[in-house]
């Protein structure tokens, strides 16, 4: 990265644009390098440009700043995107975030934030205010409490998915190799690939990791 950090403004009101030009402006090592009044200019900008960060408003027509977050984000673009917004962050954090956006900052509070957030965001970090950091983890957490252990189980094949389902389920090596038409030995290769990949060793951790993800429902 250059020394200058170059940015893109994204708002659709010129007066807003204009405040945070001229707090940015204060600082040595930020140049402002575009403006857009709409989400679908931004996205342009950004692929024209390819700024450093792109300080992008959360409400805009055309598209607005989450939309744009995520077209910039699949575009692979090197832009991070910095979203600026009155709302408060239980509403809004979570799905910025899982957008791809790299920060967060309140608009009341850009006059004190603003040129700590760009530098933050520019060099590879996460900007959100501790506040919002609290929300989010609390949000996150919520909203799939098995996620970690999905997780786990996407990396096991479909034949070892099987094993395990059926391992929890309480069936014997013998019975599980007679439902899915393969040796004991190889029911056992199987649950050692298991082990190896989960961690999993007794048939205990088998039924908790089972039922934590619905596995048992299906019969």
């Amino acid at each position: 990265m250059n020394d200058l950090i170059r940015v893109v403004l994204a708002d659709d009101h010129a007066v807003v644009r204009a405040g945070l030009k001229a707090v940015l402006g204060a600082a040595k090592d930020i140049e402002v390098i575009g403006e857009a009044r709409n989400g679908r200019e931004a996205v342009a900008m950004a692929e024209r440009f390819k700024p450093d960060v792109l300080v992008m408003d959360l409400s805009m027509p055309e598209l607005d700043g989450t939309a744009a977050t995520k077209e910039i984000v699949a575009k692979e673009l090197p832009t991070r995107v910095l979203v600026l917004t009155m709302h408060t962050e239980e509403d809004y954090l979570v799905p910025l975030i899982e957008a791809g956006a790299a920060g967060y900052l309140v608009k009341s509070a850009a006059d004190r934030e603003l040129v700590d957030a760009v530098r933050a965001v520019a060099h590879g970090d996460m900007y959100v205010r501790p506040s919002a950091a609290r929300v989010l983890a609390q949000r996150l957490t919520k909203k799939d409490p098995a996620a970690a252990e999905r997780e786990r189980f996407d990396k096991l094949t479909q034949r070892e998915r099987d094993v395990l389902r059926l391992v929890a389920r309480g069936y014997s090596a013998p019975e599980i190799g007679e439902q899915l038409f393969i040796s004991p030995k190889t029911v056992d290769t199987y649950k050692q690939r298991i082990q190896e990949k989960l961690g999993l060793a007794h048939r205990s951790e088998y039924v908790q990791l089972a039922l934590k993800l619905g596995l048992l429902a299906d019969g």
